[in-house]
Protein backbone atom coordinates (compact mmCIF):
# COMPACT_ATOMS: atom_id res chain seq x y z
CA UNK A 1 0.00 0.00 0.00
CA UNK A 2 0.75 3.39 -0.83
CA UNK A 3 2.43 5.94 2.07
CA UNK A 4 -1.05 8.23 1.20
CA UNK A 5 -3.23 5.08 2.26
CA UNK A 6 -1.23 4.30 5.44
CA UNK A 7 -1.42 8.48 5.92
CA UNK A 8 -5.38 9.01 5.14
CA UNK A 9 -5.87 5.94 7.79
CA UNK A 10 -4.06 7.79 10.34
CA UNK A 11 -5.77 10.99 9.71
CA UNK A 12 -9.25 8.84 9.27
CA UNK A 13 -8.38 7.81 12.94
CA UNK A 14 -7.59 11.23 13.96
CA UNK A 15 -10.83 12.90 13.01
CA UNK A 16 -12.93 9.77 14.29
CA UNK A 17 -11.63 10.69 18.11
CA UNK A 18 -12.04 14.31 17.57
CA UNK A 19 -15.86 13.84 19.21
CA UNK A 20 -13.98 12.32 22.25
CA UNK A 21 -11.95 15.85 23.08
CA UNK A 22 -15.63 16.76 24.21
CA UNK A 23 -15.90 14.52 27.17
CA UNK A 24 -11.70 13.90 27.84
CA UNK A 25 -10.93 16.90 28.45
CA UNK A 26 -13.59 17.65 31.82
CA UNK A 27 -13.08 13.72 32.49
CA UNK A 28 -9.47 13.94 33.29
CA UNK A 29 -9.58 17.40 34.90
CA UNK A 30 -12.05 15.88 36.95
CA UNK A 31 -9.79 13.03 37.88
CA UNK A 32 -6.95 15.51 38.65
CA UNK A 33 -9.21 17.45 41.18
CA UNK A 34 -10.37 14.40 42.77
CA UNK A 35 -6.50 13.04 42.56
CA UNK A 36 -5.25 15.95 44.60
CA UNK A 37 -8.58 16.11 46.96
CA UNK A 38 -7.28 12.29 48.21
CA UNK A 39 -3.66 13.69 48.88
CA UNK A 40 -1.70 13.30 45.97
CA UNK A 41 0.27 15.82 44.53
CA UNK A 42 0.11 17.38 40.75
CA UNK A 43 3.57 15.20 40.02
CA UNK A 44 1.83 11.89 41.46
CA UNK A 45 -1.57 12.55 39.90
CA UNK A 46 0.22 12.88 36.07
CA UNK A 47 2.02 9.69 36.83
CA UNK A 48 -0.86 7.94 37.89
CA UNK A 49 -2.80 9.14 34.44
CA UNK A 50 0.66 8.23 32.19
CA UNK A 51 1.07 5.14 34.28
CA UNK A 52 -2.08 3.66 34.46
CA UNK A 53 -3.70 4.94 31.96
CA UNK A 54 -7.58 3.78 32.24
CA UNK A 55 -9.84 6.37 33.59
CA UNK A 56 -12.47 4.27 35.42
CA UNK A 57 -9.45 2.01 37.41
CA UNK A 58 -8.10 5.23 38.77
CA UNK A 59 -11.40 6.47 39.59
CA UNK A 60 -12.23 3.48 41.59
CA UNK A 61 -8.71 3.40 43.16
CA UNK A 62 -8.42 6.95 44.22
CA UNK A 63 -12.66 6.42 45.28
CA UNK A 64 -11.39 3.30 47.33
CA UNK A 65 -8.08 5.13 48.95
CA UNK A 66 -9.93 8.16 49.75
CA UNK A 67 -12.36 5.65 52.04
CA UNK A 68 -9.46 4.22 53.61
CA UNK A 69 -9.75 0.47 51.95
CA UNK A 70 -7.24 -1.79 51.77
CA UNK A 71 -4.62 -1.89 49.88
CA UNK A 72 -5.40 -5.45 48.68
CA UNK A 73 -8.75 -4.71 47.32
CA UNK A 74 -7.55 -1.30 45.77
CA UNK A 75 -5.56 -3.24 43.71
CA UNK A 76 -8.32 -6.12 42.80
CA UNK A 77 -10.64 -3.47 42.38
CA UNK A 78 -8.88 -1.77 39.58
CA UNK A 79 -7.90 -4.73 37.88
CA UNK A 80 -11.68 -5.60 37.87
CA UNK A 81 -12.48 -2.35 36.75
CA UNK A 82 -9.82 -3.00 33.83
CA UNK A 83 -10.46 -6.85 33.30
CA UNK A 84 -12.02 -5.39 30.11
CA UNK A 85 -8.64 -4.86 28.77
CA UNK A 86 -7.92 -7.95 28.27
CA UNK A 87 -11.31 -8.70 26.13
CA UNK A 88 -10.32 -5.67 24.03
CA UNK A 89 -6.55 -7.23 23.26
CA UNK A 90 -8.22 -10.48 22.45
CA UNK A 91 -10.98 -8.52 20.13
CA UNK A 92 -8.05 -6.77 18.03
CA UNK A 93 -5.11 -9.51 18.18
CA UNK A 94 -6.39 -10.86 14.98
CA UNK A 95 -6.15 -7.98 13.13
CA UNK A 96 -2.58 -7.28 14.64
CA UNK A 97 -1.06 -10.74 14.67
CA UNK A 98 1.30 -9.38 12.01
CA UNK A 99 2.30 -5.94 14.02
CA UNK A 100 6.22 -6.18 15.43
CA UNK A 101 6.48 -6.78 19.18
CA UNK A 102 7.08 -3.25 19.90
CA UNK A 103 4.67 -1.86 18.16
CA UNK A 104 2.03 -4.65 19.48
CA UNK A 105 3.67 -3.24 23.14
CA UNK A 106 2.88 0.36 22.37
CA UNK A 107 -0.96 -0.55 20.87
CA UNK A 108 -1.39 -2.62 24.78
CA UNK A 109 0.03 0.58 26.29
CA UNK A 110 -2.31 2.70 23.79
CA UNK A 111 -5.90 0.64 23.80
CA UNK A 112 -8.67 2.58 26.34
CA UNK A 113 -11.98 2.85 25.96
CA UNK A 114 -11.83 4.91 23.10
CA UNK A 115 -9.12 3.94 20.33
CA UNK A 116 -10.56 0.31 21.04
CA UNK A 117 -14.42 0.91 20.25
CA UNK A 118 -13.26 3.25 16.93
CA UNK A 119 -10.38 0.59 15.78
CA UNK A 120 -12.60 -2.33 16.87
CA UNK A 121 -15.67 -1.27 14.50
CA UNK A 122 -13.13 0.36 11.79
CA UNK A 123 -11.23 -3.26 11.30
CA UNK A 124 -14.72 -4.94 11.29
CA UNK A 125 -15.98 -2.49 8.63
CA UNK A 126 -12.81 -2.71 6.36
CA UNK A 127 -11.61 -6.14 6.76
CA UNK A 128 -8.93 -5.75 3.78
CA UNK A 129 -7.11 -3.12 5.48
CA UNK A 130 -3.49 -3.98 5.96
CA UNK A 131 -1.58 -4.32 8.99
CA UNK A 132 0.18 -1.07 8.29
CA UNK A 133 -2.70 0.86 7.92
CA UNK A 134 -4.75 -0.62 10.92
CA UNK A 135 -1.57 0.74 12.59
CA UNK A 136 -2.05 3.79 10.98
CA UNK A 137 -5.62 4.15 12.39
CA UNK A 138 -5.52 3.22 15.49
CA UNK A 139 -2.45 5.72 16.27
CA UNK A 140 -4.74 8.56 14.79
CA UNK A 141 -7.66 7.74 16.94
CA UNK A 142 -4.98 8.33 19.88
CA UNK A 143 -3.90 11.57 19.03
CA UNK A 144 -6.57 13.76 20.10
CA UNK A 145 -7.06 11.97 23.36
CA UNK A 146 -3.51 11.23 25.02
CA UNK A 147 -2.63 14.62 25.35
CA UNK A 148 -5.77 15.96 26.32
CA UNK A 149 -5.76 13.23 29.26
CA UNK A 150 -2.34 13.98 30.06
CA UNK A 151 -2.77 17.89 30.08
CA UNK A 152 -5.96 18.40 31.63
CA UNK A 153 -4.99 15.77 34.44
CA UNK A 154 -2.70 18.30 35.28
CA UNK A 155 -5.29 21.05 34.43
CA UNK A 156 -7.16 20.01 37.34
CA UNK A 157 -4.72 19.18 39.99
CA UNK A 158 -3.19 22.63 39.42
CA UNK A 159 -6.70 24.68 39.32
CA UNK A 160 -9.13 21.88 40.61
CA UNK A 161 -10.41 23.53 43.84
CA UNK A 162 -11.06 26.76 42.10
CA UNK A 163 -13.41 25.23 39.91
CA UNK A 164 -16.89 26.06 41.43
CA UNK A 165 -19.09 22.66 42.50
CA UNK A 166 -21.93 24.16 40.10
CA UNK A 167 -19.87 23.64 37.02
CA UNK A 168 -20.61 19.87 37.62
CA UNK A 169 -17.76 18.75 35.55
CA UNK A 170 -18.78 14.73 36.89
CA UNK A 171 -21.42 14.64 34.54
CA UNK A 172 -18.17 13.46 32.08
CA UNK A 173 -17.86 9.92 33.43
CA UNK A 174 -20.95 8.73 32.47
CA UNK A 175 -21.18 10.47 29.43
CA UNK A 176 -18.17 9.03 28.57
CA UNK A 177 -19.06 5.57 28.76
CA UNK A 178 -22.75 6.04 27.52
CA UNK A 179 -21.13 7.55 23.89
CA UNK A 180 -18.53 4.38 23.71
CA UNK A 181 -20.86 1.97 25.06
CA UNK A 182 -24.67 2.74 23.01
CA UNK A 183 -23.25 2.00 19.66
CA UNK A 184 -21.65 -1.11 20.59
CA UNK A 185 -24.87 -2.66 21.46
CA UNK A 186 -25.68 -4.16 18.74
CA UNK A 187 -26.06 -7.92 19.83
CA UNK A 188 -28.07 -9.80 22.77
CA UNK A 189 -24.82 -10.89 24.30
CA UNK A 190 -23.67 -7.54 24.60
CA UNK A 191 -27.69 -6.07 25.74
CA UNK A 192 -27.59 -9.03 28.19
CA UNK A 193 -24.28 -8.33 29.49
CA UNK A 194 -25.18 -4.31 29.71
CA UNK A 195 -28.26 -5.09 31.81
CA UNK A 196 -26.84 -7.46 34.16
CA UNK A 197 -23.92 -5.40 34.87
CA UNK A 198 -26.55 -2.54 35.62
CA UNK A 199 -29.01 -4.61 37.84
CA UNK A 200 -26.26 -6.34 39.75
CA UNK A 201 -24.21 -2.65 40.30
CA UNK A 202 -27.84 -1.46 41.84
CA UNK A 203 -28.72 -4.65 43.37
CA UNK A 204 -24.89 -5.09 45.31
CA UNK A 205 -24.04 -1.34 45.91
CA UNK A 206 -24.51 -1.86 49.58
CA UNK A 207 -21.25 -4.45 49.60
CA UNK A 208 -18.46 -2.98 51.50
CA UNK A 209 -15.48 -1.51 49.63
CA UNK A 210 -17.39 -1.28 45.98
CA UNK A 211 -16.92 -5.34 45.96
CA UNK A 212 -20.68 -5.01 44.05
CA UNK A 213 -18.73 -3.63 41.15
CA UNK A 214 -16.71 -7.38 41.04
CA UNK A 215 -19.52 -8.94 41.15
CA UNK A 216 -21.50 -7.03 38.96
CA UNK A 217 -19.05 -7.65 36.26
CA UNK A 218 -18.69 -11.09 37.09
CA UNK A 219 -22.09 -12.10 36.82
CA UNK A 220 -22.19 -10.06 33.46
CA UNK A 221 -19.63 -11.61 31.54
CA UNK A 222 -21.16 -15.20 32.97
CA UNK A 223 -24.64 -14.22 31.62
CA UNK A 224 -22.97 -12.74 28.02
CA UNK A 225 -21.17 -15.92 27.51
CA UNK A 226 -23.98 -18.16 28.34
CA UNK A 227 -26.19 -16.26 25.67
CA UNK A 228 -23.47 -16.42 23.27
CA UNK A 229 -23.10 -20.33 23.75
CA UNK A 230 -27.36 -20.69 23.53
CA UNK A 231 -27.19 -18.36 20.39
CA UNK A 232 -24.42 -20.82 18.97
CA UNK A 233 -26.81 -23.93 19.54
CA UNK A 234 -29.57 -22.31 18.32
CA UNK A 235 -27.94 -21.49 14.70
CA UNK A 236 -26.91 -25.13 14.93
CA UNK A 237 -30.35 -26.59 15.19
Amino acid sequence: MSTTTTKSSFWQGFRDGLPFILVIAPFSALFGVVATEAGLNVIEVLLFSVVVIAGAAQFTAIQLMMDNTPTVIVIASALAVNLRMAIYSASLAPYLREAKTWQRALVAYGTVDQSYALSAAKYEAEPDMTTRQRLAYFSGCLVPVLPLWYGFTVVGALGGKAVPDALALDFAVPLTFLAMIGPMLRTLPHVTAALVSIAAALGFAWVPFNLGLLIAAFLAMVMAVQCESWLERRQKT
